[in-house]
C-alpha cells in the first residue's frame, strides 16, 4: 500500500477493506501465495532445498514456532530471519500515546488501547504502519533476564501512584512489544530457567504473566529458538515443559558434498575478484579450501560437537585471496592467483575456531593439528585429480634430481623459468591456461608438488619459510 494511499485513521482502514489476521495466519496466507507463484522460498539458502527447507515449510503451515537445532555456522539464524519476508510489507497499528505495544487496531489488547478505542470515533482514532522489517526482534540468551523478554514491574511507576495491580505499573519486554510479529532467541540451552519457566504461558495460552502480578493480556507473537545438540540434549539445560511446548524442531546440517560448500564460501565471502588487482581462483583452490573444513569435521584431533562453522571455509578463502592480492601488488603482476603457498597464512584466520578434543589430540597445538588437516585435504583432493587424469601426466615435467623452490612472495616467473614446458593434460585437468600464463603455472606447479609430496612421492624441506621440493 502506498504511502499516499495508505489509511491514516480508523474509518479509513474500515473502509480500504483490511483485515485483521493473526501473525501466523499472515505468515501461511503469504507462505501459501509465494509457493503458488514458484517464489524461491529462502534466498541464499544453499544445501538445505531436501532437508531444512521442506521441513520449515511444513512448520510454517502448521502454525509452529520453532526450534532451529544444529552446530555452529549452519545458517540456523539465516533461517529465521528469513521467515520476515512471509509477512505483509507493512501493517496498521494504532498510534496513540500511553502504550508500547503495536497494537491490532480492531483488536487491542492493552488497557490504553481498549480505553483510547472506547473514547474516541474512528475518525479521532489514528492508524500509522509498522514495516516488515521491524516486526523481527533477536535475542542472545546467555545473560538475558526476566525483564529483558517479558517484562517487570517499573519502581519509577509505583513511586508516581500506579497500583502494582494496574498494567499501567509495567514495563514490557520484547516478547510484549513484538506482539504481531517475530521474536527469536539464539541459544537456548543458555537461557536462564527462571525466564525459561515465564515462556511457558508465552508458547501455549499465548498471555504474559508478570512476576505472578495479577496482570494478563493475549499477545500475538511467533516464536523462534536455535541451538547445538551438545547443550540441548543435555539433561537440566532446557526444562522439558518447554521443549514440549515448540511445535517443531528444525535439524540442520552441515553441506553434504564439497561443491555445495564452495558455493556457500563463494557466496558468503563477498569478495570483488575484478578491480584494479584481478584475482583469478583455480577450482582445486576452492575445492583445497573446503576439503580443509570437511577434514576438520572428521578430524578426531578436534571437538566435534562443537563443530567446524562455515565460518571456517569463509575465513581462509578470504585469507588465500588477500595473500594472493597482497603479492600481485608487491610483484606487480596481474592477475594475482592462489597457490598452496598462500595457505600458508591460514593460521591467522583458522586458529580459534577450532576446539581440540583433549582426549583426541594427545596435546599436540592446535597449529600442529590444522597442519595435519592440511596435508590430509592436499592429499584427497590431489589423488582426485590423479585417479581422473592419471599421475604419469599430471607428475610429468618433473624429472628425477629436480630441485624447485616455492613461497607465496615468489615471482610467477621463477616458476617459469624452472618449468620450459606444461603437459597439455594441465590446462584439461586443471581447467587453467597453465601453460600460457605464469600466474596460473605458479599455482599449478604448487599444486602438483604438494600433492606429490602428500602421496609420498618427493621430498621437501624448508628454510627460512620457503619450501623445497625434490624429486630423486
Amino acid at each position: 500500500m502506498s504511502g499516499s494511499a495508505r489509511p491514516c485513521n480508523l474509518r479509513q482502514l474500515r473502509d480500504s477493506g483490511w483485515q485483521s489476521k493473526a501473525v501466523k495466519r499472515e505468515i501461511h496466507d503469504n507462505f501459501l501465495a509465494a509457493l503458488a507463484r514458484g517464489d524461491e522460498l529462502f534466498p541464499g539458502i544453499v544445501g538445505y532445498e531436501s532437508t531444512v527447507i521442506p521441513e520449515t515449510n511444513l512448520a510454517l503451515l502448521a502454525g509452529h514456532d520453532m526450534l532451529f537445532l544444529g552446530e555452529k555456522g549452519q545458517a540456523k539464524s539465516r533461517m529465521m530471519r528469513s521467515i520476515v519476508r512471509f509477512l505483509d510489507e507493512e501493517t496498521p497499528y494504532l498510534d496513540i500515546p500511553g502504550t508500547a505495544v503495536h497494537e491490532d487496531p480492531y483488536r487491542p489488547i492493552t488497557a490504553a488501547g481498549k480505553q483510547f478505542v472506547a473514547e474516541h470515533t474512528d475518525e479521532e482514532t489514528p492508524i500509522a504502519w509498522w514495516r516488515r522489517a521491524d516486526r523481527y526482534a533477536e535475542r542472545l540468551a546467555p545473560g538475558t533476564k526476566f525483564a529483558d523478554i517479558i517484562g517487570e514491574i517499573d519502581p519509577a511507576k509505583l513511586a508516581g501512584g500506579v497500583s502494582m495491580s494496574a498494567e499501567e505499573a509495567l514495563h514490557f519486554g520484547l516478547i510484549p512489544r513484538m506482539h504481531r510479529g517475530i521474536f527469536a532467541i539464539n541459544e537456548l540451552p543458555e537461557l536462564d530457567e527462571l525466564v525459561q519457566v515465564g515462556l511457558f504461558n508465552i508458547l501455549e495460552e499465548r498471555d504474559v504473566q508478570i512476576r505472578g502480578f495479577p496482570i494478563r493480556f493475549d499477545i500475538d507473537v511467533l516464536i523462534l529458538f536455535s541451538a547445538n545438540p551438545a547443550t540441548y540434549n543435555r539433561s537440566g539445560k532446557v526444562i522439558p515443559q518447554l521443549k514440549d511446548r515448540i511445535g517443531s524442531v528444525i535439524h540442520t546440517h552441515y553441506p553434504r558434498e564439497r561443491d555445495l560448500g564452495i558455493r556457500i564460501l563463494e557466496q558468503e565471502a563477498g569478495i570483488d575478484l575484478a578491480g584494479e588487482y584481478p584475482v583469478v581462483v583455480p577450482y582445486f583452490m576452492k575445492q583445497l579450501i573446503e576439503q580443509i573444513t570437511v577434514q576438520a569435521r572428521k578430524s578426531k584431533y578436534i571437538d566435534q560437537q562443537s563443530g567446524v562453522s562455515a565460518r571456517f571455509s569463509i575465513a581462509n578463502y578470504r585469507t588465500m585471496i588477500a595473500s594472493a592480492r597482497q603479492r600481485s601488488v608487491v610483484l606487480g603482476e596481474r592477475p594475482a592467483v592462489p597457490r598452496i603457498s598462500d595457505l600458508g597464512h591460514l593460521y591467522s584466520s583458522s586458529l580459534g575456531k577450532l576446539e581440540l578434543d583433549m582426549m583426541g589430540s594427545h596435546q599436540m597445538s592446535e597449529r600442529q593439528v590444522l597442519d595435519a588437516v592440511l596435508a590430509e585435504a592436499i592429499g584427497i583432493v590431489f589423488h582426485e585429480y590423479v585417479e581422473e587424469h592419471g599421475l604419469a601426466e599430471i607428475a610429468e615435467i618433473f624429472g628425477r634430481g629436480v630441485k624447485i623452490e616455492v613461497g607465496d612472495m615468489l615471482p610467477s616467473s621463477h616458476y617459469a623459468e624452472r618449468l620450459k614446458r606444461v603437459p597439455p593434460i594441465w590446462d584439461k585437468a586443471f581447467e587453467v591456461n597453465a601453460a600460457g600464463d605464469a600466474a596460473v603455472r605458479a599455482s599449478c606447479v604448487e599444486f602438483v608438488l604438494a600433492g606429490l609430496y602428500a602421496l609420498e612421492k618427493i621430498s621437501r624441506a624448508q628454510h627460512h619459510g620457503r619450501m623445497v621440493y625434490e624429486v630423486g
